[in-house]
């Protein structure tokens, strides 16, 4: 069956189906790896401003002999709590 110029497509709806279910399956793939990929993200920027947030801390307080471990763990607190977490952080190397 040859179509002649001026002769209308016809396109079975199984086709405009399938490229549909396909679209929404690649649209939603796409959101669940983009999701991961901001909060890792947020968490490493987090990372290191807490990191930057303790050199200060350790800048301003070793002019009085106080110093605070920066590891992963303490800039990720600093970071992911904020303000309240360095206090936690300054509080717990004084208690400790």
């Amino acid at each position: 069956m040859l179509l002649q110029r001026g002769d209308p497509v016809q396109i079975p709806w199984e086709l405009i189906l399938s490229f549909a279910i396909g679209l929404a399956l690649l649209c939603l793939i796409g959101h669940l790896l983009l999701v991961p990929m901001r909060f890792m993200w947020r968490m490493v920027a987090g990372g290191v401003m807490g990191a930057l947030a303790l050199a200060l801390v350790n800048l301003i307080g070793g002019m009085v002999g106080f110093r605070v471990q920066i590891n992963p763990f303490t800039a990720m607190a600093v970071g992911f709590l904020g303000l309240p977490g360095a206090a936690l952080v300054v509080a717990l190397q004084l208690l400790l």
